[in-house]
């Protein structure tokens, strides 16, 4: 399987949405844990590595705006 290539400032699709009802994160923090923001709300929330990229579904925009 193929690993999935995110950056910092991405825009991601994950497989569960935010109980806001988005489905849309931006990634703002990367390391051993990743911080993702709610596009629609701004909640953020700290997610270990593993299990984020384990939930990923596919980046939507790059920070840059090549998609």
């Amino acid at each position: 399987m193929e690993a999935k290539q995110f950056d910092l400032g991405d825009v991601v699709q994950m497989k569960k949405g935010h109980p806001c009802g988005a489905n849309e994160w931006e990634v703002i923090r990367l390391g051993m844990d990743i911080r993702m923001k709610c596009v629609n709300c701004g909640r953020s929330v700290m997610i270990p590595r593993r299990d984020f990229e384990r939930n990923l579904r596919k980046v939507l925009r790059r920070k840059g705006g090549e998609s």
